[in-house]
């Protein structure tokens, strides 16, 4: 088979078994104790071709088409075994850039204000109940914070928004800024617990539509605000500014303008968090998957590039926190979701679609377990005497505002 040198020389801890459209049988790896073997078959002869060619687009399409099935319909049991024995620790390179071009994927990083409109929406403005299928209660569509080595996705989402929330060290009346609202939840448990006036801003229709619903329901829209707005376009002054998962639609040729719209829209005391997606290494590229399917313009940057275009903007980095594994184990509660829904999201979709999906979120969880994938807080002020002198008021803080539940 075309793929058994490949194969072979990768996966060597725990097994694969893979059946050709033939019949024929190729077993790789050893038995893990940690692992049961993982089963996947060929539905035509034509498949490992397609996957040589170009493992990171044709291994996920052949799948999402059928031609791929996964014993179990356990997708997530399969890139698990091979992101494992592929992992960061192992310092593996180069298994999966068959056929990828890193200059070709550099070149569509950029997001103008048309374009980043037309990338939010591909993503954001699907159905609001997809997302109530898989996401918690309060549709945090980002890294959970399982400090306490909670279990339930709930509870490990509001930790999440009190750990950001001690961070920004809040004064009632202040005026925050939330780039990236989402469907609104971040702002409005800002204003709950701290008093705080938010304007939230958004590219996607979808969100702003249910953000709004959601201000006026709680009786707090003369408080809590929405826009449709890019943040290169708004104007005034903020206090505070919160952006949880965005940065990573920004795109890296605009770093820089990013970072230094935040330091035109704070105050001269003024705090900025920000909560990424990052990864360890050194910059990169967007993986065709991805881009094709998932997050068109999205780039997940690199510490390094990060802090050099927050240093031309003459923000002071004030903090710096590596969540390692949460996004896995967040991840790992939307991927159970997501097949429990499977019924509801194929009557919604289709059964590629579902597919699609299901892969997306199998494939972030292993990048998050076993890759360079982590999450970064990185906590920025125009002025270095605008915060105490050290962290211990982070935590003092986000445990009374836990408290408040």
């Amino acid at each position: 088979m075309l793929l058994d040198t490949y194969l072979r020389r990768l996966i060597t801890t725990g097994e694969l078994v893979v059946t050709e459209a033939s019949g024929t049988t190729h077993r790789y790896g050893s038995p893990d104790p940690g692992r049961a073997p993982v089963h996947i078959r060929f539905a035509d002869a034509k498949v490992p071709l397609d996957i040589m060619r170009r493992p990171v687009l044709g291994f996920p399409e052949a799948y999402m088409d059928h031609r791929i099935e996964v014993e179990g319909d356990d997708i997530l049991a399969f890139l698990d075994l091979f992101r494992f024995n592929i992992s960061w620790e192992r310092h593996v390179r180069g298994a999966l850039a068959i056929g990828e071009s890193p200059l070709l994927m550099r070149l569509f990083r950029a997001n103008s204000l048309i374009q980043a409109k037309r990338n939010v929406a591909h993503h954001y403005d699907l159905s609001a109940r997809l997302y109530e299928l898989f996401l918690d209660r309060d549709r945090q569509y980002s890294c959970a914070y399982f400090a306490g080595g909670e279990t339930d996705l709930d509870q490990a989402q509001l930790a999440k928004k009190a750990h950001i929330a001690a961070k920004l060290d809040l004064r009632p009346g202040q005026r925050v800024l939330d780039i990236g609202c989402g469907w609104g939840g971040m702002a409005l448990y800002l204003n709950r617990v701290a008093d705080v006036d938010v304007l939230g801003i958004t590219l996607s229709e979808e969100q702003l539509k249910i953000a709004r619903e959601r201000a006026s329901a709680a009786g707090v829209a003369d408080r809590v605000r929405f826009e449709l707005i890019d943040y290169r376009q708004l104007e005034g002054r903020f206090d505070r500014i919160v952006s949880v998962g965005m940065f990573e639609h920004v795109g890296a040729p605009h770093f820089r303008a990013y970072f230094e719209r935040v330091h035109d829209l704070l105050t001269e005391d003024g705090v900025a968090l920000v909560h990424t997606i990052g990864r360890l290494g050194p910059p990169s590229y967007t993986d065709s998957f991805t881009a094709k399917y998932i997050f068109p313009g999205g780039y997940i940057p690199a510490l390094s590039e990060t802090v050099a275009a927050s240093e031309k903007a003459h923000l002071a980095l004030t903090d710096v926190e590596v969540l390692r594994f949460h996004y896995g184990l967040t991840l790992a509660h939307w991927y159970a979701r997501t097949g429990a829904a499977r019924a509801e999201i194929e009557r919604m979709y289709d059964a590629r679609f579902y597919r699609m999906w299901r892969f997306y979120l199998a494939g972030a969880c292993t990048a998050f377990r076993h890759a360079d994938m982590v999450n970064f807080q990185l906590q920025f002020a125009r002025n270095r005497h605008s915060l105490p002198i050290t962290r211990d008021y982070m935590a003092e803080r986000e445990q009374a505002l836990l408290a408040q539940g």
